[in-house]
């Protein structure tokens, strides 16, 4: 159903070389004096610094609170949480201690907080509680809901408002306070007494715990240096110049300095030739005006029209310095072609959270789907007790969800159907009831009933895709249903439970096959041409075996077939850990709706996350002209001579996470690589060389090259991983966008997680330079 929305263990050097990097400073913000006359409390600095120390909300949650931990209908455990005075995390009671870190959630994974029975767990098993003390905390990725009862409505309000607080003032800080945050954040915890003062040792476990391994004598060097009062202890301005040396960007300061001049500040014509020689759209004297009164941090340089090389560093790693187009983060393409002019990000099996064998079903998963940008997903619908038909996989032990509470929870989906007439109508019936107006029933155009909408005209609407009668039948003269349409291609014999729930199916009901409107299922037997035109209202579901073989044997005549019509590739059955396959070749093809199990992250997923991260990540984003033209002659196949040059050197990072942070002495051996992906001409993967005990600020200064002959197609994924002889390497994070929204010149690429969360301040600085023969 198509729905519019507009929007190991390390191996340990016995002499670590001295970092070349690690010098000198950087201007960081002085910390303030603590309050009360020397309390030792950073971590309300940094509330502080984000202005919040004084609501009382947040002072609520600081002090902690006790909830119901609800898990089941006899399951409800009180637990204490108590936000953590970094701001950034939760602190809660675990039944079995564990390691300290794993105590904690961190506010940037959360996706969502829910007020009431608004999550599964709570409307299954939170009746004894009354919504108005209930909340859910949703999180990124495959973390399990939290699902909480508060022992009254205010102390539950104070929550849902404190964590909306922290997570708007979390989303609108700059990366510089992020960095600011984040380095106090590990001062308060590597003091270990407490006492505002580091100890040569404690300034060790700083540098350990921002992953670097520093050579002895070199930082017992630095950190005489800083020890102006002789006392073997660091504090308050001290402190300050340890900081400033530790986080020094000499690159940065290289590149400023060149356009700077002698007097190491920056005017707005001088901006501008940066800016130029960037490659940025509109580097006019105005642009580089706005950019200093932005960014500046200085006042007296910013009245004169002046950028220090603070204001620079602002600059840079602000979302104008990033390697994603800023233009590109709104919805800039054009909405109005025809459905099948857009790649539309799709879900398959959507209502599973694990694997396709025994893995639960859940109406959250929709939810988390939604949350993702998907625009298509998929209910997987069978005969279920009491006359209400049942989502789940088919044949197998994963659990079962009811087609009514999914309609409710997400008001999106597609379906296929295994229902016997009655409930096909109660399916029918739920979904008019349900969703209103946002159910698209008839036609929208009149004139032209036959011809896709755009997404434009489809905003705030759902979409049916089904069987519509009269309907194709089978060998045995059954009516197919989707799934079944899909399983014949793979499988020859069926069990004996199959074959009796696919007798029920004999028929679809009008009341069903009515909703069907520009979605109508049919097969796909070739791609010949018709004595007629193609329907563009009919929509085949392919394996992607199916489709990979399309594409070998026919590839132009399929990408013509994908002009005009829209087709849906899906992964096979044998996949039964819900693995994924690699979009990117159904994308080369055409192929609109290429879904894929949402629920299981890796570089499918990646790809995914940046095919769709352009056009406000609506959903939907339009294809290239060479896939959208009726008579077009490209064929993925063969793609003809290089055209683009694309050329990316690799020069630093900065702040990478620790892995293991049980593991004190454990530090990254961190190396990048950059990947391709495109037509399989393009495909290709380079890496640099890895830099030993140093994921705080390694450097490489190493540059990548790649010829590219379909560059509209292609994505770009940064990966940071941690070099590992002995085993395969550990993935520490990346960023994948398209090529034609990677911006070029000196860029900071801000990496994610597995999950797509975000990994700030963690950041690769790059020089990127594409050039069109």
């Amino acid at each position: 159903m198509l729905c519019g929305r507009w929007r190991s263990s390390r191996r340990r050097p016995e002499e670590p070389p001295v970092p070349a990097q690690v010098a000198a400073p950087v201007a960081l913000p002085s910390p303030p004096a603590p309050p009360d006359g020397g309390t030792k409390r950073p971590g309300l600095r940094a509330l502080k610094k984000m202005g919040l120390t004084e609501d009382e909300d947040v002072r609520a949650m600081l002090r902690g609170s006790r909830f119901r931990k609800i898990r089941s209908r006899t399951w409800h455990k009180e637990r204490l949480y108590r936000l953590q005075e970094d701001g950034l995390s939760v602190w809660f009671q675990r039944r079995i201690p564990r390691a300290p870190s794993q105590h904690i959630f961190f506010l940037q994974h959360i996706e969502a907080v829910r007020e009431g029975h608004q999550s599964e767990g709570l409307r299954r098993f939170g009746g004894a509680f009354a919504p108005a003390r209930c909340l859910t905390i949703a999180f990124r990725g495959r973390r399990k809901n939290l699902d909480l009862a508060a022992p009254t409505a205010e102390e539950a309000q104070r929550w849902v408002r404190g964590l909306a607080k922290l997570r708007a003032r979390l989303d609108a800080m700059t990366q510089r306070e992020r960095l600011d945050h984040w380095i106090h954040t590990y001062l308060h915890r590597a003091d270990s007494d407490q006492d505002s003062k580091m100890s040569f040792k404690e300034i060790k476990s700083l540098l350990r715990m921002v992953n670097v391994d520093m050579n002895d004598m070199y930082a017992y060097r630095l950190f005489k240096e800083c020890d102006h009062s002789n006392n073997e202890r660091l504090e308050g301005t001290e402190i300050e110049e340890f900081l400033r040396r530790l986080l020094k960007r000499p690159e940065l300061e290289e590149i400023f300095y060149k356009y700077s001049g002698e007097d190491h500040v920056l005017s707005a014509p001088e901006l501008r030739e940066f800016l130029e020689d960037q490659g940025e759209d509109g580097a006019t004297l105005a642009h580089a005006q706005h950019l200093i009164q932005t960014y500046e941090l200085n006042e007296t340089a910013k009245q004169h029209e002046l950028m220090t090389l603070d204001g620079f560093m602002m600059y840079l790693l602000s979302p104008n310095g990033a390697a994603l187009d800023p233009a590109h983060t709104c919805v800039f393409q054009d909405m109005d072609q025809p459905l099948a002019h857009y790649f539309i990000s799709s879900s398959h099996n959507t209502y599973l959270t694990d694997s396709q064998i025994g893995g639960p079903s859940s109406t959250e998963a929709y939810v988390r789907a939604f949350a993702q940008g998907c625009r298509c997903v998929e209910l997987d619908c069978w005969e279920g007790p009491g006359g209400e038909p049942v989502i789940y996989h088919g044949h197998t032990l994963t659990s079962k969800i009811l087609f009514r509470d999914v309609v409710q929870a997400v008001r999106d989906h597609a379906f296929t159907n295994h229902c016997g007439l009655e409930q096909q109508a109660a399916m029918a019936r739920h979904l008019r009831t349900i969703l209103g107006d946002m159910l698209v029933t008839q036609a929208l155009d009149s004139q032209n009933p036959e011809e896709l909408p755009s997404p434009e005209q489809l905003k705030g609407r759902v979409l049916v895709k089904g069987k519509k009668l009269p309907a194709v039948r089978s060998e045995d003269g059954r009516i197919l249903s989707d799934r079944e349409e899909e399983e014949e291609e793979e499988e020859e014999e069926e069990e004996a439970e199959a074959a009796e729930q696919r007798r029920l199916a004999k028929q679809i009901s009008p009341e069903l096959s009515a909703l069907a409107v520009y979605c109508c299922a049919t097969r796909l037997r070739n791609l010949r041409p018709a004595p007629t035109l193609p329907q563009p209202c009919q929509v085949s579901s392919l394996s992607e075996r199916k489709a990979k073989k399309l594409i070998r044997e026919a590839g132009n005549s399929f990408v013509r077939h994908n002009a005009r019509q829209l087709t849906r590739v899906y992964p096979l059955g044998l996949r039964m850990n819900s693995a994924n396959y690699s979009p990117q070749e159904m994308w080369n093809s055409g192929c609109q709706l290429v879904a894929l199990n949402f629920q299981t992250p890796g570089y499918e997923m990646d790809l995914n996350a940046g095919r769709f991260l352009i056009n406000g990540q609506c959903g939907y984003v339009l294809k290239p002209a060479c896939l959208r033209q009726p008579d077009t002659t490209f064929d993925p196949e063969c793609p003809g001579p290089p055209r683009t040059t694309l050329t990316i050197q690799v020069l630093t990072a900065q702040q990478l996470p620790k892995l293991n942070a049980e593991k004190p002495n454990s530090i990254v051996d961190p190396l990048v690589r950059v990947e391709i992906h495109g037509v399989p001409a393009d495909c290709a993967r380079k890496e640099t060389n890895y830099v030993l005990n140093n994921g705080f600020n390694p450097r490489w200064g190493q540059t990548l090259q790649f010829q590219l002959r379909a560059p509209e197609l292609v994505l770009v994924r940064f990966v940071v991983e941690d070099y590992d002889t002995t085993s395969p390497n550990d993935f520490v994070g990346q960023f994948t966008l398209p090529l034609n929204s990677l911006k070029q010149g000196y860029r900071h690429i801000h990496l994610l997680s597995k999950d797509g969360a975000s990994l700030s301040p963690a950041t690769l600085f790059v020089h990127i330079r594409i050039q069109c023969s």
